[in-house]
């Protein structure tokens, strides 16, 4: 394998891979979405940028590249927010599953930097991820601060 298809291959698999771990607190959380669909948003973010990055003359071209990705990176965070407002409700006694919309959200962003970012954001990216979502979640907990 050459080397700029073994970084699109680890891309992917990374992209892939975060969001699957993302995917893995909401179920075991029970929540309406789960690993394949954080998988697959992850993944797939990863897949269209990639797909439009390498595009033929856009690797040579800054200024395409940048109007591809500032395109890529609308679209898929336009579309995966729409697709996140799908699992929040609303009843009589609140509003539910608004973080669950927001790791769908979160999902996207890893994929998206997961396809064009360097490593070390990727990585920092995965470990702010599991602190905000684990660590708070156990000091909202203690401290009893959730909203309802």
């Amino acid at each position: 394998m050459d080397s700029d298809l073994t970084d699109i291959v680890l891309r992917l698999l990374a992209a892939a891979g975060i969001g699957l771990l993302m995917g893995l607190e909401r179920l075991l959380k029970r929540k309406p979405v789960g690993m394949r669909t954080l998988g697959l948003v992850s993944f797939v973010a990863a897949l269209v940028t990639l797909s439009l990055t390498h595009a033929d003359g856009i690797l040579g071209n800054p200024e395409g590249l940048g109007r591809v990705l500032q395109g890529a990176v609308q679209g898929v965070l336009v579309g995966v927010g729409f697709l996140g407002g799908g699992v929040i409700l609303r009843d009589t006694s609140g509003v539910h599953n608004l973080t669950t919309a927001a790791e769908v959200w979160a999902a996207a962003g890893i994929g998206l930097a997961a396809a064009v970012a360097p490593w070390s954001l990727v990585g920092v990216g995965a470990v702010v991820f599991v602190l905000l979502i684990v660590v708070f979640r156990v000091l909202e907990q203690k401290f009893h601060l959730k909203g309802h």
